[in-house]
């Protein structure tokens, strides 16, 4: 199974039995003032659901409900302990959609292979592609039998803010903010405060999406990449979602060392300790 599947793929092999389809829709609400709050799409998966798809909550138990930081990453076992009720085990195969640009797939698809996972695929054009072209949906929850995922961590995966200062300085890490370029530069905020970490360059997540939602040709996102392939990369965003994105192209472009940092900026500008630089 390729990590980037079409509709007319995922249809022909919903009866697979090893095959787990997982909607990781969440649903920003925005507010009148410009700002914004981020709810559990499960109200909406009930209404509207690829059939036999289950639901993975990124605001839910597959994130780190004790901290401070929207859609902290849990523990490894806990990770894997939510996935295995869904039905993922370790001979799973997996399909991961949403309802917006598929970023809040990617960003389930690079927690398993954080955990050791890489039997996962994203559906190209996510739910909006899916009922588009008039595919069937059901309502209500879909449920599967638990199964057995063990972790085997890779913790180069994921990066922290210490590795994050440590990469301003270092010519040998390469640190990508993934947020549409008026944040990067500083022209609006919607973060403690504005501007990107020093050092980084703006690569957003969205750029490797064509307007239907549908990825763009990988021989494009090449082009618009061409970045030295043997750095380490970082990718961040807001809180991790972009950033995945990011981080799931270029896997996906045989980059080897790719990191998410899952705190990202409301970690990062909420302490007045960690620098940030703006476009003059």
């Amino acid at each position: 199974m390729n990590s980037l599947v079409s509709t007319a793929w995922l249809q022909q092999h919903l009866a697979d039995p090893d095959l787990v389809v997982l909607d990781c829709s969440v649903s920003t609400v925005q507010h009148e003032n410009g700002g914004f709050h981020n709810e559990s799409g499960h109200a909406q998966y009930e209404k509207s659901h690829i059939p036999g798809a289950g639901f993975a909550d990124l605001k839910g138990d597959l994130c780190d409900q004790e901290s401070d930081i929207e859609f902290a990453i849990p523990e490894p076992a806990a990770f894997c302990q939510a996935m295995g009720r869904l039905g993922v085990g370790n001979d799973s195969r997996v399909v991961l959609y949403d309802s917006f640009l598929s970023a809040w797939a990617a960003r389930v698809w690079w927690m398993l292979r954080w955990v050791g996972f890489d039997k996962a695929a994203i559906l190209d054009g996510g739910f909006n592609a899916w009922t588009g072209e008039g595919r069937p949906v059901s309502k209500g929850v879909s449920a599967r039998e638990p199964a057995q995922l063990t972790p085997a961590v890779r913790p180069g995966l994921i990066a922290d803010r210490d590795e994050v200062m440590a990469a301003i300085t270092d010519d040998n890490v390469m640190l990508i903010d993934t947020l549409p370029a008026v944040y990067y530069r500083g022209e609006e905020c919607i973060y403690a405060r504005p501007g990107h970490i020093p050092g980084a360059i703006n690569l957003c997540g969205t750029d490797w999406l064509d307007d239907s939602g549908y990825y763009k040709p990988a021989e494009a996102i090449a082009d618009m990449l061409d970045l030295e392939s043997d750095h380490r990369v970082i990718t961040y965003c807001g809180g991790g979602i972009l950033a995945s994105i990011n981080a799931f192209v270029m896997t996906r472009l045989g980059y080897q060392d790719v990191a998410v940092y899952t705190a990202s900026l409301q970690e990062w500008a909420a302490d007045p300790a960690n620098p940030m630089s703006v476009c003059s």
